[in-house]
This record gives C-alpha cells, structure tokens and sequence, in this order.
C-alpha cells in the first residue's frame, strides 16, 4: 500500500506543471553548475523531492549541492534525526535514479 500511494504521489508530481521560478532543489542543482546538470534532470530532481521530502530536507539537500561536506557529515553523524534523514535521502536518491536519467 505505501508503495502505490508513494507511486501515485510521485506521478502526480512528475505531470504537474513546470514551476516558473524552481524549487530549491532545481536551483541549487543548476547552480552547482555540474556537467551533466541540464535543466530537465534538475527540475526532474526537484519534482521527486516535492513528492517525498519535507520543505526541510529539501531545504537541507539543496545545501548538499554547494556543500558536499554536509552530506557526508549528516551521513555519519551519531544523531537519530540525521539518521532517520539519511534513510529518506536514500530512498529519495533511489526514486531519482529510477525516474530522472
């Protein structure tokens, strides 16, 4: 049941609309001005992270992009919020490659 519900939120996310300003996450994507970060992959980042993470973690991720440090220091930290946030960070990045190649 999780799985169709994240399905149906994930689809209904990927058909929305183009946001005419972006998400944190396509700005930061775009911004960290990496080869293979088109404007179609970035934006298809973002609408995985509008259909499963908070406006937090989203927030928290897009960080990632300038600051790739954050990421490995949230990734081994000892705190349970960081933990549970990595768990959902993996999941995210596992939907992201599944719908944005």
């Amino acid at each position: 049941m999780k799985r169709a519900v994240l399905a149906v939120t994930l689809a209904t996310a990927m058909l929305s609309g183009p946001s005419a300003y972006g998400g944190t996450i396509e700005r930061a994507c775009l911004k960290a001005d990496r080869p293979n970060a088109t404007r179609s992959l970035c934006r298809c980042i973002q609408r995985v992270a509008d259909a499963t993470l908070s406006g937090g973690e989203r927030s928290k991720v897009a960080k990632f992009f300038s600051d790739p440090h954050k990421s490995q220091s949230t990734r081994q930290s000892d705190r349970r919020s960081d933990e549970q946030f990595w768990k959902k960070y993996k999941k995210f990045g596992e939907l992201v490659s599944q719908n944005c190649s």
